[in-house]
């Protein structure tokens, strides 16, 4: 009877091993022999041009099991993910998932189709292709109307049942076009989990995604483990591992380290099997001294998307130098406020903004307000789409262009060049930009926006998805850049020991939004 209870229980095993430890040996063989696989992967070796596993992969995950694998960005997480989920054929070993040989209605590639499903940052290609579409679409009320309400996504009777998790309903009347990042990872797992998969794998389940939103979603997947989902998380740093995880793969180079018991991942021993260690970060980049006092300033502007007023009467005033926290929940109006600095929104012209000196609408051109600006974000991210070399993506920063349709002089292309060596990156200058993971565009993009050392510096979530060596290498990166005389930075985070040490304001948007 103990020892039924005991393989119910997996954290009351535990306690008890550590309790009785002479019992232990006995409690670990007989959970080795009762508990069932759902999932095994015996020497694998995936069939791909380019291969970058050198050795066979082993891995065994029992029934009543939660898995994060962890990874430095670039380590192989996603590649791995997609070699569970059978998206490759292979060179040698086999991957056997004996829970799905029980259904015998489907046959083997559509039983993983239907039953285990992945949440990534691209997944929401598979809601909206942004592919399609260019980043200030979003803010083109005309233009927007192409894109899908939200409510077509779902019928009657799923919106009641994710309503009370989700809080969807403020959402619904929206374009999916118009959602913030945070909005649409909440749309899509609720998609997903409408679907009622077997098991689904989460590529950075919390990014993107304010304070109490990952709490709730973190409670959301303690329910969902307990209910006999399968949850496997990749995730950059220990920091992201939810908590229903009970085991962890430390990942490194695309092989697996010897699996183990979530404590493992806060030990020196785990720090040095998943980062290399040493930052190298140089001095700070050539200053300027710019010609104006006011950046920015917005008198009684309202955020709305059609009749739904987001929010009302910001005032706000950047002057030269200063240097900004914008805080605010997921779906507060965030992204578009920024939007009316970085001269992406047309809506700026019906309103009391004044950039750079200038009220808006007097004569300036767009390509007048982003030269003084280096930006990046979420929603960039989304839609920079361009299959070419990281080196060409961060050139592009030099002319503000999604894309690069311009010839760089020899000058321009050195200095994108030391931003590959200053992130130590230099490995993907000639990759293909949608080849890479997606915390390596991260920081591709995180160079782009700092390639042409700015006046203003607009840096919305730039650290998401990083682990936790990229994080810091950046973070020193925005504090050099900090400290030259003039310098404007502009910093969105939902994580506040990521706001940089020179930042010494904030300023807070406030709606009446309900969280999930």
């Amino acid at each position: 009877m103990l020892i039924g209870l005991l393989n119910y229980n997996r954290k009351l095993i535990t306690s008890f091993c550590i309790v009785n430890e002479k019992f232990a040996v006995f409690l670990n063989i007989h959970l080795f022999f009762s508990m069932k696989t759902f999932l095994e992967l015996r020497n694998v070796l995936p069939l791909m041009h380019e291969s970058p596993f050198h050795k066979p992969l082993n891995w065994t995950v029992n029934e009543g099991e939660t898995w994060a694998v962890v990874g430095r960005n670039g380590s192989g997480k996603t590649l791995f993910a997609d070699v569970v989920c059978g998206k490759y054929n292979l060179l040698q070993g086999e991957i056997r998932y004996p829970f799905f040989e029980k259904i015998k209605a489907e046959n083997p590639a559509e039983r993983l189709k239907n039953h285990i499903k992945t949440v990534s940052f691209n997944s929401v290609y598979s809601i909206v292709d942004f592919r399609e579409m260019y980043y200030q679409q979003r803010f083109n009320s005309a233009e927007s109307e192409v894109s899908p309400p939200v409510a077509d996504f779902f019928t009657e009777e799923e919106i009641s049942s994710i309503s009370p998790v989700f809080n969807t309903e403020k959402l619904l009347s929206r374009r999916i076009i118009q959602l913030s990042s945070g909005e649409l990872r909440k749309l899509l797992i609720a998609k997903i989990l409408l679907e009622k998969p077997r098991m689904i794998i989460f590529d950075n389940p919390f990014i993107g995604l304010d304070t109490a939103s990952r709490g709730q979603l973190d409670e959301l997947f303690r329910q969902m483990a307990e209910r006999g989902i399968m949850l496997v998380f990749l995730v950059p740093s220990e920091k992201d591992i939810p908590s229903a995880v009970t085991q962890v793969f430390p990942f490194r180079h695309c092989g697996l380290v010897p699996q183990s018991p979530v404590s493992f991942c806060h030990s020196d021993e785990s720090q040095n099997l998943l980062f290399d260690g040493g930052l190298r970060v140089k001095p700070a980049m050539t200053e300027t001294t710019p010609d104006y006092e006011v950046v920015a300033k917005m008198t009684d502007l309202n955020i709305s998307y059609g009749k739904n007023i987001i929010a009302k009467n910001i005032n706000w005033e950047v002057r030269k130098g200063e240097k900004w926290a914008l805080l605010g929940a997921n779906g507060s109006g965030k992204s578009t406020l920024l939007s009316y600095i970085f001269a992406d929104n047309p809506q700026a012209y019906s309103k009391d903004i004044v950039l750079f000196d200038r009220r808006r609408g007097t004569g300036e051109s767009i390509w007048d307000i982003k030269r003084r600006i280096g930006f990046t974000s979420s929603e960039m991210h989304l839609y920079y789409c361009e299959n070419v070399p990281c080196l060409k993506v961060v050139e592009s920063g030099f002319f503000d262009s999604i894309g690069l349709f311009r010839q760089c002089s020899e000058e321009q292309t050195r200095i994108a060049e030391q931003f590959f060596d200053l992130l130590e990156i230099n490995h993907l200058k000639d990759k293909l930009f949608l080849r890479i993971s997606s915390g390596e565009q991260r920081l591709v993009l995180f160079a782009r926006s700092l390639v042409k050392n700015p006046e203003v510096l607009i840096l919305d979530e730039p650290f998401h998805g990083l682990d936790d060596e990229n994080r810091a290498r950046c973070l020193q990166i925005v504090e050099d850049f900090g400290k030259q005389a003039g310098k404007t930075l502009i910093f969105v985070t939902h994580r506040a020991e990521e706001i940089p040490k020179c930042v010494d304001k904030s300023f807070v948007i406030a709606n009446n939004n309900i969280l999930f």
